[in-house]
């Protein structure tokens, strides 16, 4: 179950409040409305809002937006806000800024535009509370030594050579590894670690504004452009800027961030004037790259500059004495979230969580516990609180991660079957952790070249 963001919206139009709360639940935020000043802090006294989103003329009074930021500055200063108005000025801009706004939007505006202003202002507000915490411990580097488990310890120990080299980080891995958290890790272990850390999904964004978001736009740039916007380079200035899915980045997109890694300048969409922008890049990805460069959907140029010094996330199957100490943590952190003690984990749970090939990898194993905290009634989690597949899940043997049943069923097995399965996963494995490289999987398997072509020719996986 994942934690839903409230936003409160402060519009005295009916029309307005309705469409910003069908486009915000849309995008599965909780929404709240308000038609005056009064009614917004009464909610917000009432139930905390994760960011609001306020008109400046709500009848006749002109100031009524910003007495409720001013009002908010005083009582919630951490919730971020969001000025719109059909009467933009400069002078207005400048004023809810001051006032304390994080953006300001002319109406009308598109949806997407006012969802990723929302989803930003969340995510940097997040961003400094993670920020404050870490000034305040100044033992970063141990924090997350503890974090990190035994089996990364090799991601760890290439973190602690290159993290404070200026040379860019490709991050691979499977979806749901930690790739973020090894990012997060190389920027906290930096010498930018007191500037900022700006992450943006590539394949989460439409194409027509991922342009602006990462490198700003000027006044008239396109409909809808009503002021100038700084973009992510520019924010992320003297900092670190972590592109995730950089494979989704459109090909005309992947010139304009050579140029960035080239030049170290932005120029902002309908701009003419080059910026100087400082920042260190970290990409991440679950494609194979290599391949994508060889079909034409990635420019070579760019792999190679984004490639410099690439770290493997292993996937958590080769990893399961990880787990438990994942388990605890994420049961402690959702508990926490929900005012609970934390319950304990029954061996018979733990062997059912080891067992399991959680193919969705630590983000699966956190949402799955943060849903078993959630539901389960007593002081200690149980297999019956488990799914239903985990709970048919034996106590295991690993076998370079590959759950095998360590018990053999009355009915028997089909041997020769297994054997197929465990060799077809493991040879998988060992062409994922090469890039594909034959030569290089075929010594992970301890195998000759020509013996991994056989099975590749005999299981069918001559393509991948």
């Amino acid at each position: 179950m994942a934690v839903t963001h409230r936003v409160l919206v402060v519009d005295d139009e009916l029309g307005m409040r309705e469409v910003m709360e069908i486009v915000l639940q849309n995008a599965g935020y909780e929404v709240h409305t308000a038609v005056s000043v009064e009614e917004a802090c009464r909610v917000l006294e009432e139930t905390p809002c994760d960011a609001v989103l306020t008109d400046l003329y709500m009848g006749n009074d002109r100031q009524a937006g910003m007495r409720l930021l001013s009002w908010i500055q005083e009582h919630a200063p951490n919730t971020p806000a969001i000025m719109m108005t059909a009467y933009g000025s400069v002078d207005s801009a400048i004023e809810a800024v001051k006032r304390g706004a994080t953006d300001y939007v002319m109406k009308p505006f598109k949806n997407d535009e006012i969802r990723i202003m929302v989803e930003r202002a969340i995510a940097e507000r997040d961003l400094r509370r993670e920020n404050e915490a870490l000034r305040k411990d100044k033992t970063a580097q141990l924090s997350a030594e503890r974090m990190i488990s035994p089996g990364f310890q090799d991601v760890l120990n290439i973190i602690q050579r290159v993290a404070k080299l200026p040379s860019t980080i490709a991050v691979h891995g499977e979806s749901g590894v930690g790739k973020e958290l090894v990012a997060r890790t190389l920027h906290d272990m930096s010498d930018r670690a007191d500037r900022p850390f700006v992450a943006i999904n590539c394949g989460g964004i439409p194409e027509t504004l991922l342009e602006s978001e990462l490198f700003g736009h000027k006044k008239g740039a396109f409909t809808g452009a009503i002021k100038d916007k700084e973009g992510l380079f520019v924010i992320a200035n003297g900092g670190t800027v972590f592109l995730d899915e950089i494979g989704e980045m459109p090909l005309i997109l992947q010139a304009k961030l050579l140029r960035v890694l080239d030049n170290h300048t932005i120029t902002p969409l309908g701009g003419t004037a080059e910026e100087k922008v400082d920042v260190r890049i970290i990409s991440a990805t679950n494609r194979n790259l290599e391949k994508m460069v060889e079909e034409g959907r990635f420019r070579n140029d760019l792999f190679y500059r984004l490639n410099v010094i690439p770290i493997d996330v292993p996937p958590l199957r080769e990893r399961p004495d990880d787990i438990p100490l994942f388990a605890e943590h994420f049961v402690q952190k959702h508990a926490a979230k929900i005012g609970r003690r934390a319950p304990k984990i029954s061996p018979d749970a733990m062997n059912a969580l080891r067992g399991y090939s959680w193919p969705g990898n630590v983000r699966e194993l956190g949402n799955l516990l943060e849903r078993v905290v959630v539901l389960c009634g007593n002081d200690c989690i149980e297999l019956s609180d488990l799914p239903a597949n985990l709970q048919e899940i034996r106590p295991t043997a690993s076998a370079a991660g590959v759950p095998v049943s360590s018990t053999l069923p009355p009915e028997g097995v089909d041997l020769e079957s297994m054997v197929a399965d465990l060799e077809c996963a493991l040879i998988k494995q060992a062409l994922e952790k090469s890039h594909y490289s034959q030569k290089k999987a075929a010594q992970l398997l301890k195998l000759t070249p020509r013996s991994l072509r056989y099975r590749l020719k005999k299981y069918g996986m001559e393509a991948e």
